[in-house]
Order: structure tokens, then C-alpha cells, then sequence
């Protein structure tokens, strides 16, 4: 395969992680060991604050007020879509009993989880869209207990705007509380005493470590680390459309992965050249950010054949990826690894970070190649049941005694026996494997 790299990342997604673990493990083992007080104490050293940790409807119904009126139908714009996207997701499968064989059944159950913690960002920017992806869906698909945490931008705490969409979704308790220590309170069941059965939601580096450092004693909905982007464009795709999405996620952090993927050394040269333009044009804190990710993260690869994009773009396994092409068809049916596909110019990531409806917790760090992003089954433990008559019976234990005789597991083999000689024991059974298998 021949791919050229016109502009070469200096810095991955390993960049710096040794150090990040090791903060984190440290972080959590203190909390753990400590409890509340210790992460009162991050909370007050790391967030600067120094209030309740627990929202009450006070606080919630005042930050009402000092959300405009049309932020609130953006809001609700958001939300409905975004609901009726997870509820479709949730019926798209369900329970069900079928019988394997005369008398034998088995079924399958969707069970919820009884208790969720959604992490929002709200740090460097306010994620108020980030409320809804996680505490909605986690509503959607019938969570009892949604425990939602953000950080306290200043003494007035969480973003009012944040507090609304976590409210509106149905957040049960609500912590005034960021990063790992977030993440620890609700994955240890601090100030609520529901300790989480799952964490969802996206963040910085030390909350998608602490999110997998604890995975095991709960469950978590995929490696959601800094955000990332690809695009795929050819020769006809318009530049500056594609320059000003991969900086829309570029200006998310100092470390977020863009990407370009394309056969068009033309568009590359004219991308390329306005990137430094719109980095310059944002106002400072996103110029800072954008400027950093696009000179440490940033890549644009030239492929031969579009065939070659294809194998490149699967290979990043993009968190999101753009398609800016003709024969958008041809590349839907080929493309196997991303988080979410936004197919043709009119659909960008901008739109699906927002209110267009998809989820934008999605997988970043190649973790695409397999899983996809945060949706109602996420909340969901898909169980099965069997049951069966005594009729079933008769060749299903006969089956098992004699595998679990070639396995070397007697006891198994005797669960077969003890049933056969109670419900037939008029009957003879050859329940042994000959030696010489």
C-alpha cells in the first residue's frame, strides 16, 4: 500500500500516559481508602470549590432562571431527538423464547441497570450536550438510579445551563464535582450510597484512565479519551469546509487527534494552508487548544487509490469520521471502523456533537475497531434463561454426561446420570465416551 504522509503527527494517543496512570491509581486509592473527605479535598484543591457536593433543587431551580428562553427549545431540541434516537436504539432489540427442541426453550431478558454515573465535562468548556447523551439515553433505557457529576466552573457551581439539560434528562442526584474524583465518588457510591453499576461518559485523559482502572468492579461504556476526528475527501470536496471541521475538534483540547484522509495532494496542500488562518481566528483559549492538537496530533495522509483510504481509515479506527466524497454508497458498504459516520458535506460532527440525534460518547484510541458508542443497550444486561420438560430432558443430559465425561468433569457427567436414573429408570443409557477418543 502506498500512502504518503503530507503531515506527520509528532505526538499519539500513548503520549504522557505513563504519568497519567500512575496520578490516577494514586487518586483513586486515596478515595477509596479515605472516602468522602478525600474527595472533598481534590474537589476544593483541583475544582477550587468549596460548596455542597450534592445539587438540591434550589440550586437546580435557580439556574433555571438564568437560562435564556432559547437556549432551554435548544435544549429540548436536543433532548427530544436525541431520546427518540435511544429509544429506537432499545427497541431494535428485545426479549425473547424460542424452543431448541421438543421441550427445550431458552429466552433472552433485558434487564436495566440499577444504577448509572454519567460524567459531564465542564471544565474547559461547558458540555451542556454531553448531559443529554449520557443521563438521557441512561433514562431511555430504564436506569432507576442516574447519578450525573460535572465540575463547578465557580462559585455558583455547575454551568447553570449543564444543571438544566442534567435535569431536564432526568439526572436522580447530581455531584458538583469533576475529574477523577468524579468518577471515584460515583463508581464507590460517595454521597449517594448507590455505588455505580456502569460509568459512561466522555473526558480529559485522567477521567477516561479512571474510568479504565476501574472497569471490572463496574462496567464502563467504552475508552472515551480526547476527542477525534477523520476526514475522508477527494479531489471535489470543498477545502474550507474541510479545514474548519477538523479545527471545530481541534479546538476540544491540546491533544485531540485530526485527521485527513485523502487522494488529492491538491486538497491537502490547500488545507493545509488554511488551517493556521482559522486556528488564528478563534478566540484565544480555543486557538491555544486547536493550535497544539492540529502541530502535535494533526495528520494529513495522501493515499494512491481510494481502496488505500479505506484500509488507512480503518486502520486509525476514527472516533468520528467525515465523509466528503462522490460515490458516497461505494464508501458506506467499505468502511468497517469508526465510532460515527456523518456521510456527505451536509452531515458534520458538529451536528452530532449537538442535537442532530446520534450519541457522541463514542470510542476514540482505536477502540472503534470493536465497539461502537454509547447507546440504550450500553445500560442493558442481556440475559438468558433456559427451561425444559422432562421429555427434553432425556437427550440433553445423555449429551452432557458423555462431553462432560470427555472433558474430565465427572461431577457435570453425574448431574446427567442422577436425573436419568430418577425420570427413566426403566431405561438404559450409554453415558461413556469409548477410551480411545
Amino acid at each position: 500500500m502506498t500512502i504518503h504522509y503530507y503531515k506527520k503527527a509528532e505526538k499519539n494517543a500513548s503520549t504522557g500516559y505513563d504519568q497519567t496512570q500512575e496520578t490516577v491509581s494514586r487518586m483513586l486509592a486515596e478515595i477509596e481508602a479515605e472516602g468522602e473527605s478525600k474527595a472533598k479535598e481534590y474537589c476544593r484543591t483541583l475544582d477550587g470549590w468549596e460548596g455542597d457536593v450534592v445539587v438540591g433543587r434550589e440550586q437546580i431551580e435557580a439556574a433555571k432562571a438564568k437560562v435564556p428562553e432559547q437556549l432551554k427549545q435548544d435544549i429540548h431540541f436536543a433532548y427530544e431527538r436525541v431520546s427518540r434516537f435511544a429509544a429506537a436504539q432499545r427497541d431494535s432489540i428485545g426479549e425473547f423464547e424460542t424452543e431448541l427442541s421438543p421441550g427445550l426453550f431458552a429466552g433472552q431478558k433485558l434487564i436495566p441497570m440499577e444504577t448509572a454515573g454519567c460524567y459531564v465535562p465542564g471544565g474547559r468548556y461547558a458540555h451542556i450536550a454531553s448531559a443529554i447523551m449520557s443521563v438521557a439515553t441512561a433514562k431511555v433505557a430504564g436506569v432507576k438510579n442516574v447519578v450525573a457529576c460535572s465540575v463547578p466552573r465557580d462559585e455558583q457551581g455547575i454551568h447553570p445551563a449543564i444543571l438544566y439539560a442534567m435535569d431536564l434528562a432526568g439526572a436522580d442526584t447530581i455531584l458538583q464535582m469533576g475529574g477523577v474524583q468524579g468518577i471515584a465518588s460515583m463508581a464507590f457510591g460517595l454521597f449517594t450510597g448507590k455505588p455505580a453499576d456502569i460509568l459512561v461518559g466522555p473526558g480529559n485523559r485522567f477521567v477516561a484512565e479512571a474510568k479504565r482502572q476501574l472497569f471490572g468492579r463496574c462496567g464502563i461504556d467504552m475508552f472515551a479519551g480526547p476527542t477525534e476526528i477523520g476526514i475522508i475527501a477527494d479531489q471535489d470536496a470543498d477545502p474550507e469546509i474541510v479545514a474548519a471541521d477538523l479545527v471545530g475538534q481541534a479546538e476540544h483540547g491540546p491533544d485531540s487527534p485530526v485527521w485527513l484522509f485523502t487522494t488529492s495532494r491538491e486538497l491537502a496542500d490547500t488545507v493545509s494552508g488554511l488551517m493556521p488562518g482559522l486556528i488564528e481566528a478563534l478566540p484565544e483559549t480555543q486557538s491555544k487548544a486547536a493550535d497544539a492538537a492540529w502541530r502535535d496530533y494533526g495528520e494529513i495522509i495522501v493515499c494512491d487509490t481510494r481502496e488505500e483510504v479505506v484500509e488507512v481509515s480503518d486502520r486509525y479506527a476514527s472516533e468520528h469520521l467525515e465523509l466528503q466524497v462522490a460515490d458516497l454508497d461505494w464508501w458506506i458498504e467499505r468502511l468497517n471502523s469508526y465510532g460515527s459516520l456523518f456521510v456527505g458535506e451536509e452531515a458534520t460532527v458538529a451536528f452530532g456533537d449537538k442535537c442532530s440525534g446520534t450519541n457522541h460518547i463514542l470510542p476514540t484510541k482505536g477502540a472503534a475497531r470493536y465497539t461502537g458508542g454509547l447507546c440504550a443497550q450500553k445500560f442493558l444486561k442481556i440475559v438468558s434463561y433456559q427451561r425444559q420438560n422432562r421429555e427434553a430432558t432425556r437427550s440433553v443430559a445423555a449429551a452432557t454426561a458423555r462431553l462432560s465425561r470427555c472433558e474430565g468433569m465427572e461431577g457435570h457427567a453425574r448431574t446427567g446420570d442422577v436425573r436419568l436414573a430418577k425420570y427413566y429408570p426403566d431405561e438404559t443409557f450409554d453415558l461413556v465416551i469409548p477410551e480411545e477418543v
